[in-house]
This record gives C-alpha cells, sequence and structure tokens, in this order.
C-alpha cells in the first residue's frame, strides 16, 4: 500500500470542527502509530536530502510534529513559527486570515540567517494563509522559502495560490 493510502486510511474526519461546516482533517491517528510516523519522516527525508536546505520551520502546532524530527534527520536548524505571545525572545509579527478567522504568528528575530534556504512545513494546506504568514516572516528575517510541505492538502481551498508567489515548490503527502 502506498504512504498516500495509508494516510487516506488514517486520517479521520471530523464533522463541524472547529466550527459548523468545517469537515475537519484530523492527522492525530498517525500519532498512534510509530511505523507510519517514521515512515513519514523516511518519506520526508527522502524527498529533501538534495535540496540544500538551511534549515526547516514548522507552523504551530501541528507542524512541529514531522518538521521538527525532519529538520534532525536532515541535520538543520528546526524553526518555531508560534502564535502571538508563545515566543520569549525578541520576535517578528504577522496578522493573517485564516478559514474560520484570523490570527498572528511570529519568529525569532534570530531565528533565520540572511540568504537562509528555508523549508516550511505544517500539517495542512487550506486556504493558504497561516504558510503565506510563515513565508512572510522568513523573508523579514532575511530568508529565503526554499518550498512548502504539508501533510495534507484541501486542494478545493486553492491554498496553493496564495504560496506560489515565494516557492513553486509546494507538495503534499496526500490531497483532498
Amino acid at each position: 500500500m502506498t504512504l498516500e493510502n495509508k494516510l487516506r486510511n488514517t486520517i479521520r474526519d471530523v464533522k463541524d470542527f472547529p466550527k459548523e461546516g468545517i469537515v475537519f482533517k484530523d492527522i492525530t491517528p498517525i500519532m498512534m502509530d510509530p511505523q507510519l510516523s517514521n515512515e513519514i519522516v523516511d518519506h520526508l527525508f527522502e524527498m529533501y536530502k538534495n535540496e540544500n536546505l538551511d534549515a526547516v520551520a514548522g507552523i504551530e502546532s501541528r507542524g512541529f510534529l514531522f518538521g521538527y524530527p525532519l529538520a534532525m534527520k536532515l541535520g538543520v536548524p528546526f524553526i518555531l513559527i508560534r502564535k502571538k505571545g508563545k515566543l520569549p525572545y525578541d520576535k517578528i509579527s504577522h496578522d493573517y486570515d485564516l478559514e474560520y478567522g484570523s490570527a498572528t504568528i511570529e519568529i525569532h528575530t534570530d531565528a533565520v540567517g540572511q540568504k537562509q534556504r528555508v523549508l516550511i512545513h505544517d500539517d495542512l494546506l487550506a486556504t493558504g494563509g497561516s504558510a503565506e504568514a510563515a513565508a512572510v516572516l522568513i523573508e523579514k528575517s532575511g530568508g529565503e522559502v526554499a518550498g512548502f510541505n504539508f501533510l495534507v492538502s484541501l486542494d478545493f481551498l486553492n491554498g496553493e495560490e496564495k504560496i506560489k508567489r515565494f516557492s513553486d515548490k509546494i507538495t503534499n503527502l496526500v490531497s483532498y
């Protein structure tokens, strides 16, 4: 069975979360399967081992789940992109719209070096708001967005349209 099929069989739909009318793609069942989790990290490593990445950035919080292990396996730093008020040091902020509200994310001012090639990782690409905001922060910090990776893409929401101006290297493991 392909990794994509394994993910389709594992990810569950949760209706009306976080609000009525939304069908949430829940990746938490993946966490219950260490073999599948390792397979995901190994697959991501194979995808990016020759991409000359300087860092991997994960978007809070589910972007940390596979972004950090990927960074460790690649031997590059992991950059935390967090919700407002969660980072303790000097930070840069960016406000953006979500598919069901608005938010502010932040990055430490010393997290990204000049011209550093950063892969942005998150669990899900929906409307692209979070990924776009993360890319803005990487660029404000002097870095370059080397690409985007998501476990899941909700293609019908056209999130790629918002982020392709930062990089045309946009990948996912499963799309709906």
